[in-house]
């Protein structure tokens, strides 16, 4: 039969092995926390589709304080290129009747005088102006004193080709070509030819 100071040793034993047990059990659970932290959420796997992702076509950043809502931008203008200004497009320059007379006239240089003559081949003086302008869409009369009232008079300082030039009274008429010149067709037995406008007595000039 067991003593009495047995049975306390015995009761003693008992009591270090559960707080050793107990001991090993949160030293356990403590090594355990150490060795294998929890997964924070951040690393938790999401289901993500995969797929093609929407992306804005344009990027809201935060207005800066103090900033104007818009900065214009001016663009220079590169040379060669029109930059296009809105409303209508500007119409195309007509056609220089007066340079087309003289052009038509100086054609027919060489071709031959004949009176009462407008065309095509062979001329009198007013016949060759008013023919001239028929190419350039201009109606003019026939004769060379009507010839000479069917524009606005210009003087002498003032002409530019294609004016009508009036010689000898108005009995005589011809284009101004430029540079002191007129073409004409002048006299029986001389063709269409150009002239110096000096070399006839001028009497006036016309502008149609």
């Amino acid at each position: 039969m067991a003593t009495t100071s047995t049975k306390r040793q015995v009761r003693g034993i008992q009591r270090t092995a559960r707080r050793a047990a107990a001991a090993g059990a949160v030293g356990a659970a403590t090594l355990s926390a150490l060795l294998l932290p929890a997964t924070p959420a951040s690393a938790q796997p999401v289901n993500t589709p995969v797929g093609v992702f929407d992306v804005p076509d344009q990027i809201q950043l935060p207005p800066i304080p103090g900033a104007p809502a818009s900065i214009p931008v001016n663009i220079p203008e590169i040379p060669g290129i029109v930059t296009p200004q809105g409303g209508p497009a500007a119409p195309a320059p007509q056609n220089n009747v007066h340079q087309a007379a003289v052009d038509a006239a100086l054609s027919r240089v060489g071709d031959p005088y004949v009176y009462g003559a407008s065309g095509p081949n062979a001329f009198d003086c007013s016949g060759l102006v008013q023919w001239s302008y028929a190419q350039a869409g201009v109606s003019l009369p026939r004769t060379s004193y009507e010839q000479a009232g069917a524009g606005t008079p210009v003087s002498y300082d003032d002409l530019q080709p294609g004016d009508v030039v009036s010689f000898y009274g108005g009995s005589h008429s011809g284009i101004y070509i430029g540079d002191g010149n007129v073409v004409h067709a002048s006299t029986a037995g001389q063709p269409v030819a150009v002239a110096s406008i000096s070399s006839m007595p001028f009497a006036g000039a016309v502008r149609v």
